[in-house]
């Protein structure tokens, strides 16, 4: 099996909107650290000297949203309430881990520009790939957008769906949507502009406000869908199960039969 990395690091060096704080505890301080830990939480005196090479263990503090790097969101994310089942969106840890590992099919929207594509266009994908969507398969949009992973421009220049083309791909059974962009929807900017031009509540969001007609997740923020062929792997992106929250970050990846 050859296995395709698709994610993007959560790296506190790039650019974010909310900026990651990562600390490093070294080995050597993790031995002072635990030394001290020890004196006051047990009573036992131990000098971390006395380890090997006076170091014991390396610990990363992180502050982050579950938003950043490549990540799933949950029904919870898209708002409070659900016009489907109970009415309770369900957060990313009650999501079924089946959703998250299948046939993946890569749909090509590069060069389309910042803002969002209908369902028209997939529909010129479909015939242009010579296949349309299977129930349970988890389509993939390639925008090309990681390429500016890490700066400005990844969170302003990308394309997204609007809610007729998220709406063709849940019509088709599809429950799971990803895209190498920051958003499944179009950037902000875009958007508002478009609101402030039409007054069409339409335009705020509907990808992800589709999520409150129709339970489905997406992922974003993957990275490398150009190395992809359109179909013929499976695609997997089990998220962190985090309580009570409304994503989670995934490893994503592409899996080949060889």
């Amino acid at each position: 099996m050859r296995i395709v990395d698709l994610s993007s690091p959560v790296d506190a060096s790039g650019h974010e909107p909310d900026p990651v704080v990562h600390e490093v505890l070294t080995p050597r301080q993790g031995a002072v650290h635990m030394s001290t830990e020890m004196r006051e939480h047990f009573g036992i005196e131990f000098d971390p000297d006395e380890l090997p090479e006076g170091e014991f263990l390396s610990l990363d503090r992180l502050t982050l949203t579950s938003h950043t790097g490549t990540h799933v969101d949950a029904p919870s994310h898209y708002g409070s309430r659900a016009h489907y089942g109970d009415g309770v969106p369900r957060h990313i840890d009650r999501m079924p881990l089946e959703w998250f590992i299948g046939p993946g099919l890569v749909l090509d929207v590069t060069g389309q520009g910042t803002g969002a594509v209908d369902a028209s266009h997939l529909d010129k994908e479909f015939e242009r790939i010579g296949r349309v969507p299977d129930p349970g398969d988890i389509v993939l949009l390639h925008t090309g957008a990681d390429a500016w992973a890490g700066t400005r421009r990844y969170f302003t220049d990308f394309t997204g769906l609007d809610g007729t083309a998220v709406h063709r791909l849940l019509d088709l059974g599809v429950k799971v949507i990803g895209t190498d962009a920051f958003s499944l929807d179009a950037p902000f900017g875009d958007i508002i502009a478009r609101y402030r031009a039409t007054g069409d509540r339409s335009v705020l969001w509907p990808a992800h406000f589709a999520g409150r007609e129709r339970e489905y997740c997406q992922v974003e923020r993957l990275a490398g869908l150009g190395s992809l062929p359109p179909y013929g792997f499976t695609f997997c992106c089990l998220p962190v199960k985090i309580a009570d929250a409304g994503a989670g970050w995934a490893r994503a990846v592409a899996l080949f039969d060889e």
